[in-house]
């Protein structure tokens, strides 16, 4: 219902509703009402307050029959009769709900829904009851239990709502907008926007949905697409009320007057059949509230907020006499309600009463009512009470039953001991965090454990439930909430806690001890990680990429040789895809295969990684076949073809991965089609039967490769399309099988898991078989079987568990163009001998080298992760040792596992994806060298993409042949940056900021300066990266970036492609050179560039002292150099210059690093200085640097 235009005095309830709980009865209280009630010393009692027994009802005409007070003195906001059992509910503006049974009104229950909001609505559903206040949505059981609590937008003014069916719910008010809430997920599913804003009553019959609008209209909306289709100008004021039945919409409200608004006596009614008005109809009452009442007739009830109430007919003229009173005990009615059986009206009032006026003596609400389910009274025997207090009290007075069985308590001593409970360890983090005052130590709470509860342990075999247990998601963040999960710890999704110094302070190497490199998450589509290791570790496809070059400006094997050989540099520290992954993003199949995912949809999870992560596996494969194919030798980068790799006719992912097939088309004419053709992987196709026979890996496997299907074809013999029977025979075997799993229902995951039930039992059987000849054992004791104790090394039955998949499998082509697949294990060998028979008989021997996994996690949306056996190759060049070993990587976490959890896949929440299988001996049918594809040329003279650079804006000289570096020269580097994507952060409630997401850069110019030599401190490269992205924010105060210098039509700058520039610096790294900078760690990862410690000297650090604050380049060069640098925005060259003069006056400060003591007295002094300038330096006085410029007119001069 619309307030406005309302009593005004209806607004001072609050005073009135406070005044009403002191101990003073309320002056407009019935009296009559408190009859056979008595009142407590402290205040008014507040059970129902029945009238007299004798009350007199006419039949078919309404009376009163019970008046009950449901809340002293608070107004009565809405009233609903339950639709399912005979009760009344009714609920204040204190958000307090209370029901009633029958017609007596009994008081049933009463609870409260909100603490500060007024209930607006009531509905009743079968298994409980919704209430809507102001911002929320509450579904509570009839005796007071919360459902659910659906919490809105702060900002929403919600007045009604609307039950379109048992399960699909309309929440409408002061906005322009309605909710759909699906009642079974409770979660909102759409939202319709609303032309005229203001809903505040809605109904809905079999054609339309009628909304009411503040404004005094009302809306017909269509019941699929809720579009208007037809809308009523009521009243000009505001609505009140409106029902509708049958045909007939009939309206009360106020109109405008001088004044403002006034309640209208006539109530507009409207034909749907026509879609117009009719005559209005004049009542004589302030018309509020009004309900079709269809019992014999169409009548109307018109209620005004006095208390009087018209019955009349809405085509016909309104009697006087058909006007009754109701009596409220406040001075206004506040809602008025119908029953589903027309037998009984519902009144509220602004003192908190409820009327109920019936047609009979013993009214029913519903025509079908069910039972109401009531609370069973307290049954106390009669037993007379003990003083505990009486040590000589015999303790036979209490009752027990007799028995001839011993009883539980009389345990025998034998098999009994004393087992005190120990106290529990005390957290490690409340010890770390904890700050002694006294003997008295303080720590935050870390939320690890429930409050006032102990877990008891009985077994200490209960803590290696989750090995990983102590890993947390972040050093300087904890989790607010913690759960117990069915997902390892370990397999769970890693985030980075970004703090104030960005990834300074964040510890990887908490989450990865060994020395190959993780990958971080954060970059958008970075769900592929796990599948770039995988490739990684294929020793081939390493090398075959790494040697692999060529002109395309965005070619994926390119930036995927950039990205191995970053980590192969990496000793332990995370590497970025950015490039990568930026290229990715530039390829239009990509985007078509719906590979590209929106950050929304990554962020929550929506996209299906499983389904992503195999798609993807097939297109890189496919792509890099593409990539590779290609024979023209690149001119700009040579030496890039002569790859040892490179053949006349495939590439060399088509050797690896590609499998020569015949595919066989037979019609039922009898006509068949053979044609030739190629794959790079294979997909699992699973038997139609759900029986829970054996069946092995290997068998599923054979009937995915030879795959045999019935389908609709095209027959040149018939001329038309007839059933025919197509078979694949495989021609030639690949030496990578490629397996994706298709596991995307829970048809495939039953299969899964009953194979691996079927195997488990099997091999239960099996072993215990082979021991039973030996000894006898129970099951209990299999754990002991796998020690050395127990002499003979079997597998443990958590080993054997969930595991289907063979760690190798044997292949061999038959002379009659067939395929043998058979599960194959270490033993075999001993039978069939070992893999010299694979160039005499054709048969080869796989073994599992990777399996990609879907982690099914309902908290982050779920991951990928890789199980990897890395070879000795890696081992050898990363730790030193030879040796083999299986480890999981996940994203930057990473740990060596067991075989046996490569194999092991709990369907409940670890998900098979991509199956890896090589060939034994695989690396040696390849050159596995790399040589270094990029060479000198690539530091030579360019030409510019920019189409209006003229040399008379050229900034920088490129290096002659004489001037090519040397191992260990000196080269001052400088990077300038714009953004792509801004950073997302919260604010938390004390005020501090935390990073969600970082900001996403990317770098717009790169310069890099000589070092030494006659022409020291002049550029030779300074490139404007062009940029096919689209740039939030250019940064131009702090990178000298305008709109425009990156856009090649424009621009008149010296503009290349990131690739290009990419390529210098990494033939500098590569040839050893030193470079010299500012915070050159952020320009290094922003570029995506893994530079050797050893290589680079950061001025940022030269002039640090330990735990106190970085110094700015600006300051470090007025204090040092007297130069007056980064005026009004910065550049490059400037900056690059800069830090290699701070790197010239720190050796001559050192001594070249051989006075350290001395050094540390300057940087005391700067420090002391800093501080007192706040770090500002003095603003300038004419000339800014002019040290600089007569460096740059030298520039000019060459």
């Amino acid at each position: 219902m619309n307030f406005e235009g309302l009593d005004p005095g209806l607004a001072e309830y609050a005073p009135a509703m406070h005044s009403a709980l002191d101990p003073v009865l309320d002056a407009h209280l019935n009296p009559s009402l408190l009859q056979n009630v008595e009142l407590d010393p402290e205040g008014v009692a507040l059970e129902a307050l029945p009238v007299q027994e004798s009350v007199h009802i006419m039949e078919g005409v309404y009376s009163e029959l019970h008046s009950v007070v449901a809340e002293v003195g608070v107004p009565v906001s809405v009233s609903h009769f339950d639709l399912h059992e005979e009760m009344l509910w009714v609920g204040s503006h204190g958000g307090h709900a209370t029901s009633f049974f029958g017609p007596t009104l009994e008081r049933y229950s009463s609870f409260q829904v909100s603490g500060s909001d007024d209930i607006r609505q009531i509905q009743s559903l079968e298994n409980g009851i919704l209430f809507l206040t102001k911002n929320n949505l509450k579904y509570m059981a009839r005796g007071g239990l919360i459902i659910f609590d659906y919490l809105l937008d702060e900002s929403e003014d919600m007045h009604s709502l609307l039950l379109t069916d048992s399960s699909t719910l309309l929440i409408g008010g002061l906005q322009n907008h309605i909710l759909e809430i699906d009642l079974n997920t409770v979660q909102e599913t759409q939202k319709y926007t609303v032309e005229t804003p203001g809903v505040t009553i809605m109904r809905q019959t079999n054609r339309f949905f009628f909304c009411g609008h503040t404004s005094g209209k009302v809306s017909l909306r269509d019941l699929r697409t809720f579009k208007v289709e037809h809308e009523f100008d009521a009243f000009s004021g505001s609505l009140s009320d409106f029902d509708v039945h049958g045909n007939l919409l009939a309206t009360c409200g106020f109109s405008s007057r001088l004044t403002g608004l006034a309640c209208d006596r006539f109530l507009k009614v409207y034909d749907l059949r026509m879609m117009r008005a009719i005559t209005p109809l004049q009542v004589h009452v302030d018309p509020a509230f009004l309900r079709f009442i269809p019992t014999y007739t169409s009548r109307l009830a018109i209620i005004s907020q006095s208390g009087q109430c018209q019955f009349c007919e809405p085509t016909g003229l309104a009697n006087p006499a058909d006007i009754f009173h109701v009596n409220p005990v406040g001075p206004l009615l506040m809602t008025f309600d119908v029953s589903a059986s027309k037998q009984a009206l519902a009144f509220g009032d602004s003192e908190g009463c409820v009327h109920l006026w019936t047609d009979s003596p013993e009214p029913s609400f519903n025509p079908y009512s069910r039972e109401t389910e009531f609370a069973l009274p307290c049954l106390v025997d009669s037993l007379p009470p003990l003083d505990w207090s009486q040590d000589l009290l015999p303790l036979s007075l209490i009752p027990v039953p007799l028995t001839t069985d011993t009883l539980l308590s009389d345990w025998p001593a034998a098999n009994s001991a004393p087992a005190p409970r120990r106290a529990p360890p005390v957290d490690a983090e409340i010890l770390r965090t904890m700050k002694k005052v006294g003997f008295i130590g303080y720590a935050p709470n870390p939320r690890t454990r429930l409050r006032n509860q102990i877990p008891y342990r009985l077994k200490e075999s209960d803590s290696e439930f989750d090995s990983f247990s102590q890993v947390t998601e972040s050093p300087i963040g904890r989790e607010e909430e913690p759960h117990l999960h069915m997902v390892s710890k370990k397999y769970r999704k890693v985030t980075i806690k970004y703090s104030k110094l960005g990834l300074e302070d964040f510890d990887f190497k908490h989450y990865n001890k060994t020395l190959f490199a993780g990958l971080e998450p954060h970059i958008p589509n970075a769900y592929c990680n796990c599948m770039i290791q995988v490739l990684y570790f294929l020793e081939p496809v390493r090398c075959l990429i790494q040697n692999h070059l060529c002109q395309k400006e965005f070619c994926l094997a390119c930036e995927l040789g950039f990205l191995f050989h970053m980590l192969d540099l990496s000793r332990g520290d995370p590497c970025q895809g950015s490039n990568f992954l930026r290229a990715f993003r530039t390829i239009p199949e990509a985007s078509a295969l719906g590979l590209i995912l929106a950050d929304s949809d990554e962020a929550s999870g929506k996209g299906n990684l499983a389904r992503l992560i195999q798609r993807w596996n097939r297109f890189i494969l496919t792509q890099l076949h593409q990539d590779l194919q290609e024979l023209e030798v690149p001119q700009a980068y040579r030496g890039a073809g002569g790859s040892s790799f490179c053949s006349s006719g495939d590439s060399v992912i088509g050797q690896l991965f590609s499998c020569e097939m015949e595919n066989c088309s037979l019609c039922r004419c009898g006509s068949e089609t053979v044609r030739a053709s190629s794959t790079l992987l294979f997909t699992l196709s699973y038997p139609e039967d759900k029986t829970g026979k054996n069946c092995d890996f290997a068998q599923v496997l054979k009937r995915s490769i030879c795959l045999e299907q019935n389908t609709q074809a095209w027959c040149d013999n018939c001329e038309k399309y007839q059933p025919t029977i197509q078979t694949r025979n495989i021609r030639h075997l690949p030496d990578i099988l490629v397996i994706n799993c298709e596991v995307n229902s829970l048809k495939e995951a039953d299969f899964w898991r009953m194979q691996a039930e079927v195997a488990f039992k099997m091999a239960i059987k099996k072993h215990s078989g082979e021991i039973s000849k030996n000894k006898e054992f129970a099951l209990a004791d299999w754990k002991e079987l796998g020690s050395p104790e127990g002499m003979l090394m079997c597998p443990s039955i958590e080993e054997l568990k969930n595991v289907w998949l063979p760690f190798s499998i044997q292949m061999k082509m038959t002379k009659n163009k067939g395929l043998d697949v058979c599960n194959w294990t270490d033993g075999d060998e001993m039978q069939w001998g070992p893999a010299r028979a694979e160039e005499e008989h054709g048969v080869y021997v796989y073994d599992l080298m990777a399996t990609v996994v879907h982690i099914l996690d309902s908290r982050t949306g779920g991951s990928l992760v890789a199980h990897i056996k890395v070879g000795e190759t890696y081992h050898q060049r990363k730790e030193g040792v030879t040796h083999q070993q299986w480890y999981l990587f996940n994203d930057f976490l990473i740990e060596p596992i067991d075989k046996h959890e490569a194999v092991q896949f709990d369907m409940n929440w670890k998900v098979p994806a991509i199956l890896y299988y090589i060939k034994r001996n695989l690396n040696s049918k390849y050159n596995l060298n790399i040589k270094n594809p990029i060479e000198a040329s690539v530091l030579l003279a360019e030409a510019s993409l920019a189409r209006k650079q003229r040399k008379t804006h050229t900034t920088f000289i490129p290096l002659m042949l004489n001037e090519m570096p040397q191992v260990g020269d000196l080269v001052g580097l400088d990077a300038e940056f714009v953004t792509l994507n801004e950073e997302e952060a919260e604010l938390r409630s004390d005020g501090t900021k935390s990073t969600i997401k970082p900001s996403q850069m990317s770098v717009a110019r790169i310069t890099c300066v000589r070092g030494q030599g006659p022409n020291e401190g002049i550029p030779f490269i300074d490139d404007y990266i062009s940029t096919q992205e689209q740039v939030v924010d250019y940064l131009t105060q702090y990178s000298g970036i305008k709109p425009g210098d990156l856009d090649a039509k424009i621009s008149s700058k010296h503009l290349t492609t990131l690739k290009s520039t990419y390529l210098k610096l990494r033939f500098l790294i590569d040839i050893g050179v030193k470079f010299v900078g500012h915070g050159l760690q952020k320009d290094f990862r922003v570029i995506n560039l893994m530079v050797p410690k050893d290589q680079v000297l950061d001025t940022v650090y030269l002039f640090h002292m330990p735990r106190k604050r970085m110094i700015s380049l600006r300051f470090l060069a007025w204090y040092f150099l007297d130069l007056k640098i980064q005026g009004e925005t910065h550049d490059s060259i400037e900056d690059a210059r800069t830090a290699l003069q701070l790197y010239r006056k720190y050796l001559e400060l050192s001594k070249n690093g051989t006075e350290p003591e001395s050094f540390h007295k300057v940087l005391k002094s700067l420090y002391e200085k800093g501080r007192k300038m706040d770090w500002k330096v003095p603003e300038p006085e004419g000339q800014t640097s002019p040290k600089n410029a007569a460096v740059f007119s030298s520039v000019l001069a060459l």
